[in-house]
């Protein structure tokens, strides 16, 4: 798999990060472009997960803000969509609003492979 189709999948729901963690594991050249996408898409997964247990227990105890929440919960969504954007287009750019929080947090290259 091509580095940038990695990138991209890595936003494609969990399933589609796992796989292109393990791609990207096997690979013999480890891509920065890769390595820096799959942790915005781990921040936003995290990040929506977050969110969605939030708002369960918000909802649970106000259900009349169901209607803001459903908005609140596209959030991830669009993050996603403006990540697969920039790995589309090839550039290490943060998504808004959580991607600074995520950035360089984590390093799927161990040290030793990425002195290769």
């Amino acid at each position: 798999m091509k580095n940038k189709t990695m990138a991209i999948v890595a936003y494609i729901t969990l399933i589609g990060w796992i796989i292109s963690y393990l791609e990207f594991k096997k690979s013999p050249e480890k891509s920065s472009l890769v390595n820096y996408h799959l942790g915005q898409s781990l921040g936003v997964i995290i990040t929506s997960f977050v969110l969605s247990i939030a708002s369960t227990i918000i909802l649970a105890i106000i259900p009349s803000l169901g209607f803001i929440f459903y908005f609140i919960m596209l959030i991830p969504f669009v993050l996603l969509l403006l990540g697969i954007v920039a790995a589309n287009n090839e550039v290490e750019k943060p998504v808004p609003i959580i991607g600074k929080i995520f950035e360089g947090r984590f390093n799927f290259a161990s040290e030793k492979e990425s002195k290769l």
